[in-house]
Formats: structure tokens, sequence, C-alpha cells
């Protein structure tokens, strides 16, 4: 990976860690799952790895690290992972869909985190459904974080990709 790429990754990490901290009071309202969406659609599934753990570990050393930190890492990978993928094969979704694909992965970052609980051996649909108002409200935000940084972003990515395609 360049250097140019590495530091674009690091600023859209410490935006996203920012916009964590900053939103910490609403309820499951943040940043990061869109920031990771877009990361991993413009710049590919690898960075929106690095994107979740960077955002991750960074943001939990001020909130609080925990074994849940683990699951966030590898739920927003996922996430990022299937954004690259749709980013590769799909370059030309429109931004609605990728409004769409940030709802879904708002309900499956939730979904991901029920399941690590019942494996720690909580019940799952209990919990699930005590976590569903939350999964929703991190739904929302990733559709509205989506349609606000996406211009803002893609043009950051586009001079990237400009930029890349030249070197």
């Amino acid at each position: 990976m360049k250097t140019y790429k590495l530091t674009l990754i690091a600023m859209l990490a410490s935006l996203a860690v920012t916009g964590r901290i900053a939103m910490g009071h609403l309820p499951n309202i943040q940043p990061v799952t869109a920031i990771v969406i877009m990361t991993g659609f413009w710049l590919g599934p690898l960075a929106a790895v690095f994107m979740a753990f960077l955002t991750t570990f960074l943001s939990n050393v001020i909130l609080g690290m925990g074994i849940w930190s683990i699951w966030q890492i590898v739920s927003w990978s996922v996430i990022g992972l299937v954004a690259g993928l749709i980013g590769k094969y799909w370059p030309s979704i429109p931004l609605w869909g990728l409004a769409c694909y940030g709802f879904l992965s708002g309900i499956l970052f939730g979904l991901m985190i029920s399941i690590t609980m019942y494996t720690a051996g909580q019940p799952f649909w209990g919990y699930y459904a005590a976590g569903l108002p939350m999964d929703i409200n991190h739904a929302i935000a990733n559709t509205v974080f989506i349609f606000l940084l996406s211009p803002v972003l893609g043009s950051l990515f586009t001079r990237y990709q400009k930029r890349h395609v030249l070197n």
C-alpha cells in the first residue's frame, strides 16, 4: 500500500474516531459504519479492514476496551469487505443504493454483535430484540451519514483515484 493511501486511511480513521467520540452521548448514532462503507467502496476491501481496525482500536482506547472490541472489528471488517466488493464489481451503484446498503449494515452490525453475546451464553432472541431499536438508530444514522458525507468524501476519493492512476 502506498504512503498516500495510508495517509488517506489514517485521515478517515481520525474522522471516524472523532465522530464516534463526539456523538458518544447519542443512542447508537455515529459515523463509523458509513465511513467504513465509503472507504471500502472507493479504496477497496483491504482499506476498509484497516479502517475498521484503526477506528475501533483508537476510539475504544478512549471509550473503553473489552472483548466486544474484537467483535466490533470483525463486524465493521465484514461490512467494509462487502462494500469493497460492491465497489469493485458494481462501481456505478447510485448513492441511494449505497445508502440502502448502509441501512442494512446497521441491522447486520447489531445482529453480529448479538450473535457474539449468544456465544457468551446469553439468550439470543431477548438480547437481539432489546437491541433492535438501537440497531434501527444505527441503520438510519448510516443512511444519513452516507448522504451527508458522500459528496465531500467522494471528491476526496476521486482525487485519490486520479493521482493513483497518474503514478
